[in-house]
């Protein structure tokens, strides 16, 4: 299920460059399955946020093309600088590598949502081209090829060298009455999409043009395509496209003038309302376009209002809107008749109890269904009757879910909803909600095998330093006891959840004895709008205080002890544990950052950096308000280093990454390295520099199992842990 926030920047998420992300989940193929919408999460969280990871992993383990991924070549250059002493984790990384392509391949079949179904085909990608299937003669007809991604024009920005199989596919939208396809391509370790227009045919399709810099899209009409532009790292113009007998028109519709404000057009479930949804990381704006209006012109629901978020669905005449109205400012769900959009007309529909917070929101023919997370940190249905309201009900999902993803509906499927619901350790499992029913029930034959029945979920809780209660999820196999190996997951930013997405690496280590613990620290949005406040400006040490209670927790638990534990973090993640490095060294023997933020202070001082003024709002101004200034000053990671028995650590960075900057990681390893000299214990720091990337993982398929080979040896090795038994291979018989 897509989250509150699943407009701009969920979509982000999704979208490679951020996924939003994978995370937004993150992340290209499943990206353009997702309808975002939301509020409440600003653009710089997910762009400094958001990993190419998850993405990714989708594409080359869970589709069909693998083989032709596999075969591409890559002019990627995997490594800038690595740091001496690698060597010792190469044969690992061998070892890591094969297993991780066994294990690949033994849940090649995941179910996903990487195909698009429009009216009368079905949509899917292989290799380099775009196929489309009739419905009604799925395995029995060929498919017809729509487009080659050869066929797509070299822009200026584009290298005389780039190949088609260079191109990935980001998203993907058919017209109503699927006579046209617009789709967004992004070449390899490049930032731009391009978005290409396609003229479907009974028996030849071809493209129509192409437009550079686009983000988000959707068709109006078949001939009306609304669609934001992407200048650097923001979006704040809409322009619509009108394709005509002789061509096409295209005018500005939109623009916001505010820096901090990220725009996206979004489609309505129904596809009966298209909304311009403009959000900032603490008010949103929206203008809706009825598509049965001949004019399609936008009109405004509820002009910004300070601290106001909100974002809209559609049901008969009225607008179904989850909005953060509720007690404490958090969400609950309102109506408003079309005529009279305003907060004025909006009537309270529906209000969680206390200590539930709505994650998401759906409109399933007559019924809101609402993704909840209860108090106990465990996810939930809530399904509310329009009609009826009074007669809302609450389905449970499965103890173990963590992460919930929904299915674009296609024009038959809005009597039900479809969604896949996993976990780190669970792969994905696809269940159908009939709302008129009440029945939430499991695709048959959906599942792969082992889905995990031998991993447990376990819900915690620590006692952080102010009494607060910090949740705390722990995934593992056997009983945990101190010789458990145990990697912690943080994030802790932006009003953003820690990825708890499927993840077959994280899988590997369970299987292996491993624990898994996820820490759910204030910063975040796991427990609702006010957790986020929690943990921001002044306020952002108590996220460093949350952590640090999560491991004294663990520990006191008997799970694992700090020779075994290792830290992990990605972007804005690696500020809570750079700053517990700093504090409390001891808690942890190793740890792992992804395109880390490290040098808070440094950034929010220059406004010069591409996401510094809208990023203020979550870290704070230390320019033009001292108290901001000593509050970063605490907690900063580069700052506050002091020579001490650091962890080891290995940090991965890129060249090209324009949200986190490259200097901040080289100063704190500059600083670390300078800290380290002055005592005799040096600890093993492993810098990895990439060319490009642009705060992304590998976009090339054995670079990426690279990479995680690596840092899987990386694990073992500062760990002291016995490497895992060989892979086992089965003989060539003549």
């Amino acid at each position: 299920m897509k989250q509150p926030d699943k407009n701009a920047y969920l979509y982000a998420c999704a979208f490679a460059f951020g996924d939003l992300a994978s995370l937004n989940r993150l992340n290209c193929l499943p990206s353009y399955t997702i309808k975002t919408k939301s509020p409440t999460m600003s653009v710089v969280a997910v762009l400094r946020s958001m990993t190419f990871r998850s993405r990714f992993r989708r594409i080359c383990s869970f589709r069909r093309f693998l083989p032709s991924v596999l075969r591409h070549h890559s002019t990627y250059t995997p490594v800038a600088h690595l740091s001496p002493g690698i060597e010792r984790y190469k044969d690992l990384q061998a070892s890591f590598k094969r297993h991780l392509k066994a294990s690949y391949n033994s849940f090649s079949n995941t179910p996903d949502y990487s195909e698009v179904y429009g009216r009368h085909h079905v949509y899917f990608i292989e290799g380099n081209c775009i196929y489309r299937m009739d419905k009604k003669k799925q395995g029995e007809s060929k498919p017809e090829q729509v487009v080659h991604l050869g066929q797509i024009p070299v822009g200026e920005e584009d290298d005389e060298e780039t190949r088609p199989e260079e191109w990935t596919v980001q998203r993907l939208r058919l017209s109503p009455q699927e006579k046209h396809l617009a789709v967004t391509v992004k070449a390899q370790h490049k930032q731009a999409l391009r978005c290409v227009l396609v003229k479907l045919g009974l028996k030849r399709s071809r493209v129509l043009l192409t437009l550079d810099h686009v983000f988000s899209f959707e068709w109006a009409t078949d001939e009306v395509l609304f669609y934001t532009s992407q200048e650097g790292l923001r979006c704040h113009r809409v322009h619509r496209l009108d394709l005509t007998p002789h061509g096409s028109n295209v005018r500005s519709v939109y623009q916001e003038s505010q820096p901090d404000v990220f725009v996206e057009v979004v489609l309505s479930r129904n596809r009966q309302l298209l909304t311009i949804n403009s959000s900032s990381r603490t008010s949103s704006e929206v203008l809706m376009v009825n598509v049965s209006d001949p004019g399609l012109e936008p009109v405004m629901v509820q002009p910004r209002q300070p601290g106001l978020l909100y974002h809209l669905e559609h049901w008969r005449r009225s607008l179904i809107v989850l909005a953060n109205t509720g007690p404490g400012q958090e969400y609950q769900v309102v109506k408003a008749p079309l005529s009279e959009p305003s907060m004025l007309s909006w009537h309270t529909v529906f209000t969680p109890r206390a200590g539930t917070v709505l994650k998401d929101m759906d409109v399933v023919e007559d019924h809101c269904v609402l993704l909840a997370k209860t108090a106990a940190n465990e996810l939930e249905l809530i399904v509310v009757p329009l009609i009826q309201p009074s007669q809302a009900y609450t389905l449970q999902l499965p103890s173990w879910a963590c992460s919930v993803e929904s299915k674009r509906p296609g024009l038959a499927d809005q009597h039900v909803l479809e969604f896949l619901i996993s976990s780190p350790g669970h792969p994905p499992v696809s269940y159908f909600l009939y709302p008129e029913k009440g029945l939430l029930l499991p695709a048959s034959g959906g599942s792969p095998k082992n889905q995990g029945s031998a991993i447990s979920t376990t819900r915690l809780q620590a006692c952080s330093q102010d009494g607060t209660l910090v949740p705390l999820t722990l995934l593992h196999g056997a009983k945990c006891s101190k010789e458990t190996p145990v990697l912690v997951h943080v994030y802790g930013a932006y009003g953003r959840d820690v990825n708890m997405d499927f993840c077959l690496e994280k899988r590997l280590l369970l299987e292996r004895g491993w624990a898994l613990a996820y820490c759910h620290i204030r910063g975040g949005g796991e427990l609702g709008l006010s957790w986020q406040r929690g943990a921001h400006v002044e306020g952002k040490v108590k996220g460093v205080e949350d952590l640090q209670a999560c491991l004294h927790h663990l520990f006191s638990s008997g799970v694992s002890s700090p020779s075994l534990t290792a830290l992990t973090a990605c972007s804005a993640g690696a500020v809570p544990v750079g700053a517990l490095c700093n504090r409390q060294p001891d808690m942890m023997q190793a740890v792992v950052l992804q395109s880390p933020f490290l040098d808070v202070l440094g950034a929010m001082e220059d406004a010069q950096l591409p996401l510094t003024v809208e990023d203020r709002e979550e870290w704070g101004d230390p320019v033009g308000n001292p108290k901001h200034r000593l509050a970063i000053a605490s907690y900063c990671p580069v700052h506050n280093i002091t020579p001490q028995r650091y962890p080891s650590m290995l940090l991965t960075a890129y060249s090209a990454d324009s949200r986190v900057p490259l200097a901040g990681v080289l100063k704190y390893v500059e600083k670390l390295k300078e800290a380290a000299a002055k005592i005799e214990h040096e600890p093993n720091i492993v810098v990895n520099i990439k060319h490009g990337g642009d705060h992304l993982e590998a976009e090339d398929w054995d670079l990426m199992l690279e990479e995680e080979a690596f840092t899987l040896a990386f694990l073992y090795k500062e760990l002291g842990l016995d490497p895992p038994p060989p892979s086992s291979r089965r003989r060539r018989t003549r």
